[in-house]
């Protein structure tokens, strides 16, 4: 469903769209639709164009590539503080990467041609999605440092970290050790003696399918560097994405879900 040109019913939760100045903000409104996705769809294919962008709120969602021999690994995580689909709002026909929900929740979901005309408006949505894209760009380059040259666990622990900070505050995942070895590039096997050492060391405790942070503070010791020099970054040019907690849901929210 669309929303209304409203302040009451202002999107909530994706901290792109809680930047916009209301001027703004009301000319994309109408347009935007307030869905649910599903864990493990795929809303874009790489190669192939989408007519549309989304902007999570409750959902996390991987950037994945695929080797043609059919490894793969992240290159990025969206949550909250940005939107899926840019590569087509910078230009490129198709993106180069699938991207896949990691985390069931809510999203804006916006015609890429909608946000196209905001973007070449200028003013504040264009300085806001450049920033991201900046952002988003510094995020794929310490990935690919971290996985040629960081330990697994350190990995993991980084790994986790920028889960949560995309979680609202939330201290627990819903996530297999076969996802994490796919979105790391590595053994499934790996990952099980990482996640076993963390939990010996009282750090996370991890059931089958479930990993509970006990221990932040000690978690973020053992990760590598790559995550504070991300959460820096992040820090320089999305501010308000760090210092500000969105609400996420409203009586204008009403999900639809979204089939691959």
């Amino acid at each position: 469903m669309s929303l209304a040109t409203t302040s009451a019913n202002a999107p909530r939760g994706n901290h792109l769209l809680g930047q916009w100045p209301q001027e703004e903000l009301a000319r994309v409104l109408p347009h935007l639709e307030a869905v649910e996705l599903l864990k493990g769809r795929v809303l874009f294919e790489a190669g192939t164009p989408s007519p549309h962008v989304f902007f999570p709120a409750t959902s996390i969602v991987s950037l994945i590539y695929t080797t043609h021999s059919g490894a793969s690994s992240q290159v990025a995580m969206v949550g909250p503080e940005g939107l899926v689909g840019i590569s087509g709002l910078m230009g490129g026909e198709s993106p180069a990467s699938r991207a896949v929900v990691q985390r069931a929740g809510l999203a804006y979901r916006l015609r890429l041609n909608t946000l196209r005309e905001e973007f070449q408006r200028g003013g504040l949505v264009t300085h806001s999605l450049l920033r991201y894209m900046q952002s988003l760009i510094t995020q794929m380059a310490q990935a690919a440092v971290c996985n040629r040259h960081h330990a697994l666990e350190r990995q993991l622990c980084r790994w986790l970290l920028q889960c949560l900070d995309r979680q609202h505050g939330h201290s627990e995942l819903s996530v297999t050790q076969e996802l994490i070895a796919n979105m790391l590039g590595v053994r499934r096997e790996g990952v099980t003696e990482g996640a076993q050492r963390l939990q010996a060391a009282g750090l996370i405790r991890y059931t089958r399918g479930h990993i509970a942070v006990l221990d932040r503070p000690g978690l973020e010791a053992r990760a590598c560097e790559c995550y504070s020099l991300l959460k820096l970054d992040f820090q320089r040019l999305l501010p308000q994405a760090v210092t500000e907690t969105h609400a996420t849901t409203s009586a204008a929210f009403a999900p639809v879900a979204v089939q691959a």
